[in-house]
């Protein structure tokens, strides 16, 4: 611990909320082993999609089919062969939610981020390793609404966690409007 963090003062004393403070601030454990849990099942998902629907389209319900396609680019199949680009983004983009994970708290944020760093991680190993390989790889996409781009486990979960963090944190700003 540094001298300067021995030093200060308690939070109450500089003018904080000690309620806010006592929140839980999201486990690092929980948050990776939720990220792990997503990439692994899209990843299972995609090697299933990759070896079965190879030659086929399956119907599942209604509008839902599965239906392999792959992509380079990023959603809706835009920006076609920019997958090196699009692989340091994604990177940068982890790297900046596992540092700023602990400016959230709860259970729903814990859950959010997991979800937004599994998702971005399991199109990230696509990219990475599947051929071409480093960096130029497609995404492999397979749940097809017929009425929306097709799409996969990561993007998904992904949307989830955005959708879930971006509804917490209007929450907690609400919140904030309230108390004062």
């Amino acid at each position: 611990m540094r001298t300067n963090e021995l030093r200060r003062k308690p939070l109450a004393c500089r003018g904080g909320d000690p309620v806010a403070a006592l929140r839980k601030v999201p486990s690092s454990n929980a948050i990776a082993l939720i990220s792990i849990s997503v990439a692994v099942l899209d990843q299972l998902t995609k090697w299933w999609a990759v070896n079965a629907l190879d030659d086929r389209t399956i119907g599942v319900i209604w509008k839902l089919q599965f239906h392999l396609t792959s992509n380079t680019g990023f959603a809706f199949s835009t920006g076609q062969g920019l997958g090196p680009v699009l692989g340091v983004v994604a990177l940068g983009v982890v790297v900046v939610l596992w540092k700023i994970r602990v400016r959230f708290s709860g259970p729903l944020s814990t859950l959010a981020l997991g979800f937004i760093l599994g998702g971005a991680s399991g199109n990230l190993l696509d990219r990475a390793f599947r051929t071409p390989r480093w960096g130029r790889g497609a995404v492999v996409d397979f749940i097809d609404l017929q009425f929306w781009p097709v799409f996969n486990i990561a993007d998904s979960a992904i949307v989830i966690g955005v959708i879930v963090l971006s509804l917490r944190l209007w929450i907690d700003q609400r919140e904030g409007e309230n108390i004062a």
